[in-house]
């Protein structure tokens, strides 16, 4: 597995003038932590990221932050930042701001607000199962009316009903450069959608971020799997 990471990642990297490194955040370049406002990437991979802007066509961080809550976590000048899962680069979402916060209000439970989506975080929950129950509860609510309902790690998303995801921002990155090489990581299941995005480049590398939270479609989907984001900042040097 080691000659094949080498080999892809040195195939990539020939020609880093005409390739893209897409990364998510959470679980990928920041650690996981218990509520996502403790979050931080650590300072040796802000030091990659910003040899990495100095070398590719382009650096982007795709994240379900908001990309504005994204760059302050990333804390590097350079990268492009997309935020809530793509859903900052369709501007039909704009319309599904207020009915997400009318949503929120009468479920009645606390929230992370990200205007285009809202989150219901169970990481802390005292009694994980009686929580999920919950929440599965309020996904169908959500999906009733005509929102899309996801769960991630230890997390519900409510977002609306918008063609846009990671994989048609990792597309549209990809599309207004030129660009035909290109790698992205992530470590959940919308990351799934941004492996999709890479479909039909001239080089392409899926890097999974594993964990025991993930989806087991990410690690199938992978090109090279990584066991945390420590790893992950040593596949990034190789670049």
């Amino acid at each position: 597995m080691a000659v094949a990471a080498n080999v892809l990642l040195a195939r990539l990297a020939e020609n880093p003038a005409e390739a893209a490194i897409l990364l998510d955040v959470d679980g990928t370049l920041a650690p996981i932590v218990a509520r996502p406002e403790l979050a931080s990437v650590p300072e040796d991979t802000r030091h990659q990221l910003r040899r990495l802007v100095d070398r590719y066509a382009l650096v982007a961080c795709i994240s379900g932050r908001t990309g504005e809550d994204a760059a302050r976590v990333v804390d590097v000048d350079g990268p492009v930042y997309v935020g809530v899962h793509g859903l900052e680069l369709a501007p039909e979402a704009e319309r599904w701001r207020g009915p997400l916060q009318e949503f929120a209000e009468s479920v009645g439970r606390p929230v992370e607000d990200k205007g285009l989506a809202i989150v219901y975080h169970y990481r802390e929950a005292q009694d994980e199962e009686a929580t999920l129950v919950e929440l599965r509860g309020v996904a169908q609510q959500a999906r009733a009316l005509g929102l899309e309902a996801q769960f991630g790690r230890k997390v519900l998303e409510i977002r609306p009903p918008v063609a846009a995801d990671k994989g048609t921002a990792v597309r549209a990155l990809l599309g207004q450069r030129g660009l035909r090489r290109g790698l992205y990581a992530g470590d959940d299941m919308t990351d799934l959608d941004a492996f999709r995005g890479l479909d039909g480049l001239e080089r392409s590398v899926r890097v999974a971020v594993a964990s025991a939270e993930g989806p087991p479609q990410l690690l199938e989907a992978a090109d090279l799997v990584v066991g945390d984001p420590t790893e992950l900042l040593a596949l990034l040097q190789q670049l």
